[in-house]
């Protein structure tokens, strides 16, 4: 690239990431309020326990989960069935096929009673980079779509929400249209459901109070983002921005967890770095929730990425956080 572009790419991508991040904040110093319910020790215990427990089982009893790993992806797949099943779901699966070989999306939706046709997609890959456990990418993902169903299984939403399971979401099929959530938001087309959106949970485990341990894409974020990890991210394209906001507002009426956005284009580094992208892809709005992967974990697709690394508690305030998002999505309590 020429320096003159090289200036202009900065320039542009400045301008747009401060509108966006000045009127983020000024939207979001409207509507928080923070839960202060003394009496939910318990429930937060319970939920870190379940997420330490289902990290615990992918990440160490089963470990890698690449591509050609087709026993360690079916037991995955098995254990997810099951934990859904005991929530009291029914379980579908979306098989296909890739180079010879078959795998499946799983999923599960919980009906809306007033508008059943519209639906909030939650998803999360459950993959790994071949030879990692992959415990942060993406075990905290799935422990988190299994915990948001089990704590939303029997409140009534006016929406219908379904919890996705995807697979292949790492290279070599990264960004192919075999990734499994392509080919899920691809059929999303012929159901006659209005998807209201996508939330695709990507790394929300790990968390650091060290000074200097956040990082950046663009050297210029430092000015407005806290340079200490201890807050999970949500990321979206422009398009998306006004259901990033409602989810924003939502997730900050649910925990105290710090939580800070991004409203930018495709092309910051990272930006569509999931299953988001593949309903970017199809028009629907979607976003990230990030804990910024390789911007603070120095674990990221390495032998590392252990569950002692993670940090359920936070996890924990990220899922109460998300299913308050939800609830004010999809017209609940």
């Amino acid at each position: 690239m020429k320096s003159e572009n090289c200036i202009i790419f900065l320039l542009i991508t400045s301008v747009i990431f401060f509108y966006n991040k000045i009127s983020d904040d000024v939207f979001a110093g409207e509507n928080i309020i923070h839960r202060t319910d003394v009496n939910n020790t318990f429930v937060m215990k319970t939920i870190a326990d379940n997420l330490e427990k289902t990290v615990n089982f992918l990440a160490e009893e089963i470990g890698s989960r690449g591509h050609l790993e087709s026993e360690a992806l079916k037991k995955t797949a098995d254990y997810i069935k099951s934990e859904l099943k005991a929530y009291g779901y029914a379980v579908s699966t979306q098989p296909y096929i890739y180079k010879g070989k078959t795998y499946e999306n799983i999923f599960v939706e919980k009906q809306g009673h007033k508008m059943s046709d519209r639906v909030i997609v939650v998803g999360a890959h459950y993959d790994t980079v071949a030879g990692t456990p992959g415990a942060d990418d993406n075990a905290s993902g799935i422990a988190g779509i299994l915990e948001l169903a089990r704590l939303l299984a029997d409140e009534p939403l006016d929406m219908s929400v379904q919890f996705v399971t995807f697979v292949l979401e790492e290279p070599p099929l990264f960004r192919s249209r075999f990734m499994g959530s392509y080919v899920y938001a691809r059929s999303l087309k012929g159901t006659g459901k209005t998807v209201e959106g996508m939330i695709c949970l990507e790394m929300i485990g790990y968390f650091t109070d060290e000074p200097g341990s956040q990082v950046f894409p663009l050297p210029f974020f430092r000015w407005i983002y806290p340079t200490t990890g201890n807050f999970i991210t949500l990321v979206s394209n422009l398009k998306s921005k006004g259901f990033l906001k409602r989810i924003k507002s939502g997730f900050e009426r649910g925990t105290n967890l710090p939580v800070e956005t991004l409203s930018t284009v495709s092309f910051v580094p990272g930006v569509d770095f999931s299953d988001h992208r593949s309903f970017w892809k199809f028009g629907y709005n979607a976003v990230m929730v990030t804990d910024t992967a390789f911007y603070r974990n120095p674990n990221y697709h390495e032998k590392g990425d252990v569950p002692a690394m993670l940090d359920y508690k936070r996890m924990g305030d990220v899922v109460e956080g998300l299913k308050s998002a939800i609830e004010e999505l999809a017209g609940g309590k």
